[in-house]
């Protein structure tokens, strides 16, 4: 269970990221427009999702799974901050929470790594043969 927990781990974070990534996708005028009236560019959509829908394939891949925790990490704090701000509203507040709470889990992914099962340990058995 040792060896197969960071691998399940990284699916349930990166699947968040990668669905959120394909759903703005298919209802790219709409979220456009939601960030538009969010103050954010809705010129940013498209990097929006390459960093979502990448860096969700990253993460369940295990590839540069440090580096990309981070970047998704930071990106979901200053999403809860721009786009859930609103405490009175308690489904602001808990999407707020929730948000958090995955970038506590992109901050262990980042510290700990990738773990077994993944391309970052696969590169790292690789360069570490004699």
């Amino acid at each position: 269970m040792k060896q197969i927990s960071p691998l399940i781990a990284r699916i349930f974070l990166g699947q968040l990221f990668l669905l959120s990534g394909i759903s703005k996708i298919q209802g790219y005028d709409n979220m456009q427009g939601y960030m538009n009236a969010m103050s954010v560019p809705g010129e940013l959509l498209p990097l929006v999702i390459i960093l979502e829908a990448g860096g969700g394939l990253a993460v369940i891949a295990g590839w540069q799974a440090r580096r990309v925790s981070i970047a998704l990490g930071l990106f979901t704090l200053v999403a809860a901050a721009i786009f859930h701000n609103n405490f009175a509203d308690q489904i602001q507040l808990i999407m707020f929470m929730k948000n958090i709470a995955i970038a506590g889990g992109l901050m262990l992914l980042a510290v700990h790594g990738a773990g077994a099962y993944s391309l970052d340990q696969r590169r790292s058995a690789v360069f570490a043969s004699p």
